[in-house]
């Protein structure tokens, strides 16, 4: 009897395979362009053009103001510190106009956490207990890890379109703030080359 459920139950499920479709495809057609469509570009459509940084060849200060100075570093220090190193990217000073590109460099001291592992080393010699030497073995203290705080010279580096404003690059590099006033002077000049060595990105 299950046998015949079954035999059944599989005829019918083949004669509703066989049935026809109610669903029937069918389209209209598209309705016609606007006149204007012709005569329109949309950019949107497309992926926008590779920046020629080539174009970008003079600068001035964005506000034509000189760049704001610390306690480690004046504003006319951190201004010659950041021509040069425009300079070394083939980027001149603007004598007139618009300038091409609009500079922003700012400064500011951060904390950061250091970690400094000592580790002395093994020996090996004889061991001492209560009743004197012992044979020989390994000896020595385990490595010790110190956490410092240190504070870090932090130099960031704007760059916008003389133009339109709009933002085109930006880098930044940290130094130490130890040492005397030309050291740091050179550890500045070091940072701003650092952070000017992916200008023009490629």
């Amino acid at each position: 009897m299950p046998r015949r459920f079954a035999v059944a139950s599989l005829c019918l499920g083949l004669a509703a395979c066989q049935s026809p479709n109610p669903y029937v495809a069918s389209s209209n057609p598209l309705p016609p362009a606007p006149p204007q469509a012709a005569q329109t570009f949309d950019a949107s459509a497309y992926p926008a053009a590779p920046r020629d940084y080539g174009r970008y060849r003079n600068w001035a200060w964005v506000n034509n103001q000189l760049p704001a100075g610390s306690n480690l570093a004046d504003p006319a220090l951190i201004a010659e510190v950041v021509s040069n190193g425009l300079d070394q990217r083939g980027l001149r000073p603007a004598r007139s106009g618009i300038p091409d590109l609009r500079v922003a460099a700012d400064l500011h001291v951060e904390r950061r956490l250091q970690q400094v592992t000592d580790d002395y080393g093994p020996g090996y010699g004889p061991g001492f207990g209560p009743r004197g030497p012992y044979g020989y073995g390994p000896y020595g203290p385990p490595p010790v890890t110190r956490t410092y705080e240190v504070q870090v010279l932090v130099v960031r580096i704007q760059l916008y379109d003389g133009t339109s404003g709009q933002p085109l690059w930006s880098a930044s590099a940290e130094t130490g703030t130890q040492g005397s006033e030309s050291q740091r002077a050179d550890a500045l000049r070091q940072a701003v080359a650092k952070a000017l060595t992916a200008y023009p990105p490629s």
